[in-house]
This record gives C-alpha cells, structure tokens and sequence, in this order.
C-alpha cells in the first residue's frame, strides 16, 4: 500500500473514533456534564484536525478553507485545559471571561486575512508553493508551540494543586481521577513532541521521512482516541471534583496562627486538642466512611474546619488523607491478626475499613508495614 493511501486511511479511521467517541461523550448520562461536552468538543475539533490527511483542495477556495480548517488546532488545548478544570472542580462553571482562550485563533486568521485569504488573484499551484515560505505560517507555528506548552504547565499546576486539595481535605482514598488525567496529560506531552518533531522534518527536504512521520502521528492519534474510548467506558466514575472554593493549609495557616496567638492559645492546649481528635478517632471511628471529608470530621468533633486543617496539616505533619488512612490500616491490621475473621477476604476487610479500592489499600498498607496484607496475615 502506498503511504500516502496508508496516511489517508488511518486519517479516515482516527476521524470517525473522534466523533463516535464525541457522540458517546455527549450521550452518556453523567453527573458532570459540562466536562463530558467539553471533552467532545475537543475530540470534534481534534476530528477537524485530523480530517487534513485526506482533504484534497482542489480549488482555490477550498484551499481558503482548507487554511481555516487548519487553525481550528487552536482550540484543542483550551478545551482540553478547561476540561481538567471542569473535572478537577465540582463548582466550575464556565463564563464569559473563558471567551479570552479564543483570542490565538481569532489572532490567526486576521493575520491571515490579508496575503492568504484576500490572495485570490493568484495561481494554486503558485500559491501552495510559495505557502508554506510564508511568515504568517511561521507565526501560526510558533504560536501553536507557545500556546501548548502554557496549556500544558496551566494543566500541571491545576492537577498539583488539585492533589493538595484532595490529600488535605478529603479521605477517600480512590485516586483513579487524579491518575487519569495525570496519565491523559503525559500522553499529550510526549504525543505533541513527536508532532512537533514532525513538523521541523517539513522544511529538511527529507520528504519521504515526513510522510511517514504522518504516518506515524496519525497512528499515534488513533491510538490515543482508541484508549480514551476504552477509559471511558471501563471507568464512568472517573468524575470526581473537588470544591475550587477550598484552600490550601499553607494559605490559611497565617490567619488561624494570628487567631491563636490573640486568643493566648498555649501549647498545651493545642495539645489537648490533638489528644481529644485522637481519641475520638479511636473511639467513634468516622474513617470507616469511605467519602470522610474534614468538614465532616470538623463538624463531629465541633472544631472550625480551618483549625481542624491546621491542626492536622501542619501541627500533627500529616496530610488529613494520610492521618486517617492510618486509623484504616491500624484497624485492618487488628482484623488480620484476630484469627476469628481469618474467614474474611481481604477485599472485604478493605471495605470494612473504610476503603474503597484495592489497589489503594495494598499501597496504602505496604507503605505503614512494609508488606501485603496477606504476607501480613501470614506472618501474624
């Protein structure tokens, strides 16, 4: 088969996966809607992308919207960037301020406007040869690297901070959300390197090696999409937000310290404080819920969520995800040990402590012990 037929096939097929899988996205029930659509948005726009390995321009007003069609590659990493947030925070909603990320794709075409879309006077054959010299080419590709590689930082930070967030704020210790799009992100980096790669080979003369380096982005392209469909429909509950809203101990920690100090809070007492938490975590035990979350636990114990936070985050030297996964395998190591529940499984006395996902509690009970909780139970 001849590459260029090759190239065009795999264009065709990475082309009807995007939009069945942006089908399947704006069809699915789920509680986060609005990241599901603008998750499909990105997989219609990467589909328009996509769709230039095949589209011959034979006229030249077809080659007009042919460059058109090109730049809609600029809205993929705005829609991916609010999708992260969309995903990451329950209370995000879109507004008009968003409306700025539109600002390289409109910036591009009016830089187009004058020699590339008004230079009709002109040959086609002329024009193509004489396109790709053009400094409004060079611009529009430079601007695609700086704009990916803000996006791409933008969505790292968001993705820090939205582990800080969870590991101070909520107990659940499923982080499958976190992972995904921390993988989805990874993948993305190293996909665009080898596209950026790509393109340098479009002004090296080595033709035959740009074609198949095509070849092999569009491979790379299909690839990616086949492992999103497969993601999507193996782990629906992959939406999992956290309160934007929310902040950071370091960021309350002036303000409660201030509190304390006015207030002729002792050392003592502070201490006082942490024994009283650890008793009633002993004794009451609310880390057996699996979605404990500190304002949970605040409200319990009738302390402000802010000193809680404090009190666990920076006092105790602990992340509140790891302090009360501590009470979970303290509790599970008792249960492994007490040969009168030797009969339960391991993947029961996960849930009875308070997990909710296997391979979470394996590293959360190597981590404290050092072993499996079945070399445990054997060792015990």
């Amino acid at each position: 088969m001849d590459k260029l037929d090759l190239l065009q096939g795999i264009g065709r097929i990475s082309v009807f996966v995007s939009l069945l899988l942006a089908f399947f996205l704006l069809t699915v029930k789920t509680e986060n809607k609005l990241a599901n659509r603008l998750f499909a948005w990105f997989f219609i726009f990467s589909a328009v992308d996509l769709s230039g390995f095949f589209i011959d321009a034979v006229t030249r007003t077809a080659l007009n919207w042919e460059i058109f069609r090109s730049t809609a590659c600029l809205f993929g990493m705005p829609l991916f960037y609010l999708f992260v947030l969309a995903v990451c925070y329950s209370d995000f909603r879109l507004q008009w301020k968003h409306l700025v990320h539109l600002l390289p794709f409109i910036v591009v075409n009016l830089v187009f406007i004058p020699r590339i879309y008004l230079n009709l006077d002109t040959d086609r054959d002329t024009f193509v040869a004489a396109l790709n010299q053009l400094p409004e080419i060079y611009f529009i590709q430079i601007l695609i690297e700086f704009q990916y590689l803000f996006y791409i930082v933008s969505v790292f930070l968001i993705l820090k901070k939205y582990r800080e967030i969870y590991l101070e704020n909520y107990a659940n210790s499923n982080a499958a959300t976190y992972k995904w799009l921390f993988q989805i992100t990874c993948v993305f980096l190293i996909a665009h390197s080898i596209v950026a790669l790509k393109n340098l080979l479009r002004y090296s003369g080595f033709r035959e090696i740009f074609l198949w380096a095509n070849v092999l982005v569009g491979s790379i392209a299909l690839f990616i999409t086949c492992w999103f469909i497969m993601k999507a429909l193996n782990h629906p509950e992959l939406f999992r937000g956290v309160n934007s809203k929310l902040k950071l101990t370091k960021d309350i920690l002036p303000e409660v310290e201030d509190k304390l100090t006015s207030t002729n809070v002792q050392d003592d007492l502070i201490s006082s404080q942490i024994s009283t938490l650890k008793q009633y975590m002993a004794e009451k035990e609310p880390f057996l819920d699996p979605s404990l979350t500190i304002q949970e636990l605040a409200n319990q114990i009738d302390i402000p969520v802010r000193e809680l936070s404090v009190l666990i985050n920076h006092k105790m030297d602990q992340h509140f995800f790891d302090f009360v996964n501590e009470y979970r395998i303290q509790k599970a190591m008792n249960i492994l040990k007490d040969q009168s529940k030797s009969q339960l499984t391991v993947l029961e006395i996960l849930y009875e402590v308070g997990f909710n996902s296997k391979s979470s509690f394996n590293t959360s009970f190597k981590k404290y012990t050092n072993l499996t909780p079945t070399a445990y139970r054997n060792a015990s």
